[in-house]
């Protein structure tokens, strides 16, 4: 372990205890979402620190009581991918699902099926004794009854102390949310606003009542007069995954909160509900990067010969942003979606990227239109190609494919003096039809777009062509990656072709005679990409070994021991240097850049370090260092 992850930890164990202590006390300072992604990164870093085994702290204001079973905490999955890890590693034949209430977790104890006393959390072993504040509360029973006879029923009742919407909207307006006011009011002294509070109960421990599995206890609770969760049973991880959406969709609606979903296995496991973490249930947690919307329109985006579909739907807020669309990436994706107009949709944001589609919420698309894919290629009218990954026009002679070839060129080359306008105008007027045709242009034929008639009829001299013959002159020596990315191959940036070169395709002769079995192997690709990757380095073979012969482009070697190696850096906000040419200082020195703030970033590059952004905000958790452009750049010096 670096110097680094021993501060960073020591820091997270201050803040988790900070945090835990405000919850736990009624005075939360931060969203579940915010504690979770602290309480995950300290997992990673250390898995086994003690903080991650302890609950939480009391206030000193009740007497203390232990519980009849330990209250410990569960494990959490924040999206699928980490809900379906748990899962293959705890393959039920069924799966209990009930919602996870967000309230104060609360234990009633009973003895011969009469109420004692009711116990907080606490440590998960103590807990605060607040019986004459629960008595107040709606849904407890001093007697557990069913048909008039009294259950011989000895041991604690589970359940979640929780506030109405509507009552926190009467009576509870000030406070932040529903469960900071319902963990406040539960801990007075004075017990004043406890008749406002519920509360809901989801399990049952017990020394002498016997039950056949998970289901029959919620069911007792009920007969025994309790209000319970709704439950369901579902038999594989992919119906949990569906009925998630579904509680998303619906969530809003409801006259309490709740920010997940438990999942359990049917059948009892007294002593994995024993332990301090059990191990065979799992909180499946709502993020604040995901939500449910409804899909209205689909627009096919064209970039080069690739028709993308974008799907546009009902604004949804997404990790601070509102969002109308996302890609749908290709038609397979909408196939195997079966995703339609008027679809109900969970679309997420992840770590900052770009909005995706996850999955349809059962049962919303029957009977809806299905969405009508263009046949003919807008420009050239050729038949468009649907290859299921890909649907794209196949004419190489297509206008719209060479003009895009061109303008991907010049933008990866950053070549500054040759505006979109000037390549538009030269590709109309037929003087530039290939990347080979740029760097085979004379003054003479660039004069007549900076000139009026009668300069050129006095043979004066153009500033602005001399400019743009300069820059391909200037810019004619480029890296690899650079190179093949500027042919505009679907899907392959720099980024991809670093990763390319990396794997010993170092070289423009070893990436034609690369198969696609052997690209597939690479990191980041697949069978797909390869296929894609392969066949573009074959259709432009003829052009990329032209601009080498003729000497137009030398392709240099990059610099992978380089000052920056090892390190990577995200740019946000204004800078004075285009952010490109900030991202080709630090490739060319050997560093990385990454799009979003992720763990093991670097640095953030921003001249608003004290932004109140997403991106400060994410780096400030994750202990990434923000720095400006001065200090940026002095890296380089």
């Amino acid at each position: 372990m670096d110097l680094f992850e021993s501060v960073r930890i020591q820091e997270l164990e201050q803040l988790i205890k900070k945090y835990q202590d405000s919850y736990y006390n009624g005075e939360a300072e931060i969203s579940d979402a915010e504690f979770d992604s602290l309480w995950d990164e300290l997992k990673q870093l250390d898995p086994n620190n003690p903080i991650l085994h302890k609950i939480g702290s009391d206030s000193g204001l009740f007497a203390k009581v232990q519980h009849r079973i330990p209250m410990g905490s569960q494990e959490k999955a924040a999206n699928p991918e980490e809900f379906l890890e748990w899962a293959k590693k705890h393959p039920y034949k069924e799966y209990l699902v009930e919602y996870k209430l967000d309230g104060a977790s609360m234990e009633l104890q009973y003895d011969n099926g009469v109420f004692v006393r009711a116990v907080t959390r606490g440590n998960g072993i103590i807990g605060d004794d607040v019986t004459a504040n629960v008595l107040k509360m709606s849904g407890v029973k001093t007697k557990l009854e069913h048909n008039g006879i009294l259950q011989n029923f000895t041991g604690g009742i589970r359940g979640e102390v929780i506030m109405t919407r509507k009552v926190h909207r009467a009576f509870f307006p000030d406070k932040a949310n529903c469960r900071n006011a319902a963990n406040g009011i539960m801990k007075r002294k004075d017990g004043q606003g406890s008749e406002h509070l519920n509360i809901i109960c989801y399990d049952a421990y017990f020394e002498n009542h016997t039950f056949t599995d998970e289901e029959e206890k919620i069911l007792w609770l009920k007969k025994c007069g309790f209000e319970t969760v709704d439950i369901v049973i579902c038999k594989n991880p992919t119906e949990v995954i569906s009925y998630r959406a579904e509680v998303m969709e619906k969530r809003a609606a409801m006259d309490f909160d709740i920010d997940g979903l438990v999942i359990k296995e049917r059948n009892i496991d007294l002593d994995d509900a024993a332990k301090n973490r059990p191990d065979k249930q799992i909180a499946f947690k709502f993020s604040l990067e995901e939500a449910v919307t409804v899909l209205r329109q689909v627009q096919w985006s064209e970039s080069g010969a690739t028709y993308t579909p974008v799907a546009i739907f009902d604004p949804v807020e997404l990790a601070g942003t509102t969002v109308k669309r996302a890609s749908l990436a290709n038609p397979n994706i909408i196939r195997s979606l079966d995703i339609r107009i008027g679809s109900h949709v969970v679309v997420t944001k992840r770590g900052e990227i770009i909005p995706k589609i996850e999955s349809v919420v059962p049962g919303t698309s029957e009977n809806m239109p299905k969405i009508p894919f263009p046949e003919k290629c807008s420009v050239c009218s050729a038949t468009l190609v649907d290859e299921g990954t890909r649907l794209y026009c196949p004419n190489r002679q297509c206008a719209k494919l060479i003009l895009h070839r061109l303008k991907k060129w010049v933008d990866v080359l950053d070549i500054r003096d040759l505006g979109e306008s000037l390549i538009n105008s030269l590709f109309e007027s037929g003087k530039v039809r290939s990347v080979a045709d740029l760097y085979s242009l004379t003054e003479e034929d660039l004069s007549p777009y900076f000139l009026n008639e009668e300069s050129l009829s006095k043979n004066k001299k153009s500033l602005g062509a001399e400019k743009v013959l300069k820059s391909l002159t200037v810019r004619n020596s480029v890296s690899l990656e650079a190179f093949v990315a500027g042919f505009d191959i679907e899907g392959i940036g720099e980024t991809l072709m670093e990763k390319i070169c990396d794997a010993g395709f170092n070289s423009i002769e070893k990436l034609f005679n690369a198969t696609e079995e052997e690209i597939a192997t690479i990191n980041g690709f697949g069978e797909i990409t390869a296929k894609t990757f392969v066949r573009g380095l074959r259709e432009n073979k003829q052009e990329m070994q032209e601009l080498i012969s003729k000497g137009y482009i030398s392709i240099k070697e990059t610099a992978r021991n380089g000052t920056l190696a090892g390190r990577s850096f995200c740019f946000t906000g204004e800078l004075s240097i285009k952010r490109n040419q900030a991202e080709k200082m630090v490739k060319s020195a050997g560093g990385t850049v990454k799009s979003s703030v992720v763990k093991g970033l670097s640095y953030l590059v921003t001249n608003d370090t004290k932004s109140g952004s997403a991106k400060n905000k994410k780096a400030a958790e994750l202990g990434i260092p923000v720095i400006d452009e001065a200090t940026f750049l002095n890296l380089f010096t």
